[in-house]
Parts: structure tokens; C-alpha cells; sequence
């Protein structure tokens, strides 16, 4: 999936690259192989927040499988994807700060049950979050 970033950086706010968890929820699949994400269950409805601010440069419907997605750029050349939304609070260009709700868990796209499809993306490549988040 290509990912767009906007113009003016520089005019964005920097990420303080510490990732807080973005769902109160349970780890289902880690990353690994075929699988560059975590997967986090957590009931339908549960909220999702930004694991640090950033910018968010897409939110929308994917076809690819990830359904209702949001993607925020940390303009500290990491990117977050929070994927399977049952719902999307945020639009393009909107500022955010670490914790600012996101949307919902949802099972949306290619899934087999609500959770969040996380991952971080660190200049432009997967990385595991796990190694972020617990830093």
C-alpha cells in the first residue's frame, strides 16, 4: 500500500518516539514471518488512541485488506498504521497528540474477529512494534 505523505513537514509537530499502547486489549498475533504487525484483541467498540503525536496523512477505506485505517506520520521518520476500524474520528492533515482517540476497533477488511492490526513502519520499513513500545 503506497503511502501518501503531504508537504511542509517541517510545520509538523515531532513525535517524542515513545509509543504508548494503542488499545487496552491483548496480544493475538505477534510479529513474525508473513505477519510485520502486532495484532491486538479487544472488544468491538474498544477505543483506539495515537501511540504518539504526529500527523495523520491517511484515514479512510482500504481494499487491500485492512479496511477502515488510519495512518499518522511521526515526522521522526516512523509511521503508524492502526488497522480493521469499526469507526474513524480523525481526517487528513488533523494534528494529534499521543492518546488522542483514533476510532474503534473493529473487524473491517481481511479479519477474522475485532482486534487492531498495529504496526510501525521505520523509514518506510515494517519494523516490530514490540521493540518501540516497551523502550
Amino acid at each position: 500500500m503506497p503511502i501518501l505523505l503531504m508537504a511542509a513537514r517541517r510545520d509538523w509537530p515531532y513525535g517524542s518516539g515513545h509509543f504508548a499502547w494503542p488499545v487496552y486489549g491483548w496480544l493475538s498475533q505477534s510479529y513474525h514471518g508473513g505477519h510485520r504487525a502486532l495484532d491486538l484483541a479487544a472488544p468491538e467498540g474498544t477505543a483506539v488512541y495515537a501511540a504518539d503525536r504526529g500527523v495523520v496523512v491517511r484515514a479512510g477505506w482500504n481494499d487491500q485488506g485492512y479496511g477502515f485505517f488510519v495512518v499518522v506520520d511521526h515526522n521522526i521518520d516512523y509511521l503508524t498504521l492502526y488497522a480493521h476500524l469499526s469507526e474513524i474520528y480523525v481526517r487528513d492533515g488533523q494534528v494529534v497528540g499521543q492518546g488522542d482517540l483514533l476510532g474503534l476497533v473493529g473487524s473491517t477488511g481481511n479479519s477474522t474477529g475485532p482486534h487492531l492490526h498495529f504496526e510501525i513502519r521505520d523509514f518506510g520499513q515494517l519494523t516490530d512494534p514490540l521493540a518501540l513500545l516497551l523502550r
